[in-house]
């Protein structure tokens, strides 16, 4: 994909390979400060996303982990994983305003470099099972952080797709 297109006009084939921020916030739930992803370079329908996330010092993560040593959380890095996964699959969900995609689990998480302020991480992950029964929606993926060449983490997510409002209680007042 050329980097200098707009990414809302990129296509192949008919299919959307790429999304900007605004496009973004459309399919996913997450807001500042833990939407993860800026740009989606390369989507491939129910197999791969790619996306990016810039990482700057004005992350709130930085204030704490550590003072003088800014360096991103490894769990972060596998959210910001999640994220991009739940990009991929959100965009084959119709009715995903009334969705969430939920961590259900997270295996074989390595760290191998640090990420700090000024990197660019690029998350690639790969769905490896989708299953869909009446009621309910589960999916495990692969995924990988790199910072330019460098593989800094991996991490394999599974996660479901759950109705926004379950776990939110019930909506008839009558609860004490």
């Amino acid at each position: 994909m050329n980097e200098t297109s707009p990414v809302s006009g990129s296509s192949l084939n008919g299919a959307k390979i790429g999304y900007d921020i605004h496009e973004i916030l459309k399919i996913l739930p997450h807001r500042y400060p833990l939407l993860l992803i800026d740009r989606v370079l390369e989507l491939k329908r129910k197999e791969k996303i790619v996306a990016i996330k810039n990482v700057t010092i004005n992350e709130p993560f930085f204030n704490g982990h550590f003072p003088g040593l800014p360096i991103m959380p490894g769990v972060l890095i596998v959210e910001a994983i999640a994220q991009a996964g739940g990009a991929l699959l959100l965009t084959e969900v119709e009715d995903r305003s009334d969705k969430v995609m939920v961590f259900t689990g997270i295996e074989r998480a390595k760290f191998r470099k640090p990420v700090s302020p000024g990197d660019q991480l690029r998350l690639e992950v790969e769905l490896k099972g989708w299953r869909e029964v009446p009621g309910m929606t589960a999916a495990k993926m692969q995924g990988y952080a790199f910072v330019g060449d460098k593989k800094v983490a991996e991490a394999i997510v599974s996660c479901q797709l759950i109705h926004s409002s379950r776990g939110r209680g019930s909506s008839d007042g009558g609860s004490e």
